[in-house]
């Protein structure tokens, strides 16, 4: 086999590396996303999920949603039993997470919202955000109206997580776990712009078996 032949085998076989290792070079974290980013925690079963406590003003406009890694037996039961768990972490750049890396930090723990009245729990835990579900900045939300409209995290055994799309206030957040492989609708026009929980369960009826995860009006007015 002579050199050319040689030659072309290794530029064949090498490009592929080159290109993987170019595909995998990010651009700088963008800076304006650093900052304190609290968080609601929300479970099923053992599972432990990270919501971002979102606002509709940049840089805090991102709904997310991730899976956490946890060990901590006490944290995973709190979450269970209290109606609403919230972490306020160390400083971080959340644009990690909207690209989906694994990130650990410490965070103070509430039981509550720790920005209005919750009390806390635990202080300076490590939080691993292990696996991103769900990432999506709301630069430009629709104009309120009440026909409501879904996303849909799927997860293991076609269970799914419905995360509803914000719009301009008046407007509400909410998650909710759907836990039957069922084909149903999951944009519906409701009575207003922002329905109470109950008629929302309603319209999802044939959607099978749920459980909510989290509602909030209060802050999109």
């Amino acid at each position: 086999m002579n050199k050319a032949v040689i030659s072309l085998f290794v530029l064949l076989f090498s490009f592929p590396v080159f290109a993987e290792e170019e595909a995998k070079e990010l651009p700088p974290l963008n800076p304006k996303y650093m900052g304190v980013h609290g968080m609601k925690l929300l479970n099923k079963g053992s599972s432990v999920y990270a919501s971002h406590m979102l606002k509709l003003e940049s840089p805090h406009n991102v709904q997310i949603l991730y899976k956490l890694d946890v060990k901590n037996l006490a944290l995973l039961q709190l979450v269970k039993d209290a109606q609403l768990v919230t972490i306020k972490p160390d400083e971080f750049n959340l644009e990690r997470l909207i690209r989906g890396e694994t990130v650990e930090v410490n965070a103070d723990v509430y039981n509550g919202n720790f920005k209005k009245d919750g009390f806390e729990i635990y202080s300076d835990i490590k939080i691993i955000f292990d696996k991103k579900l769900f990432a999506k900045v709301i630069d430009k939300p629709e104009e309120s109206n009440k026909r409501q409209k879904y996303d849909i995290v799927t997860l293991r055994n076609n269970e799914r997580i419905l995360i509803h799309q914000i719009q301009t206030p008046p407007s509400y957040e909410h998650l909710i776990y759907l836990s039957d492989d069922v084909n149903c609708i999951t944009n519906f026009t409701a009575s207003s712009a922002v329905p109470t929980e109950n008629e929302i369960h309603y319209k999802l009826t044939y959607c099978g078996a749920m459980k909510p995860l989290y509602y909030n009006s209060e802050d999109f007015k």
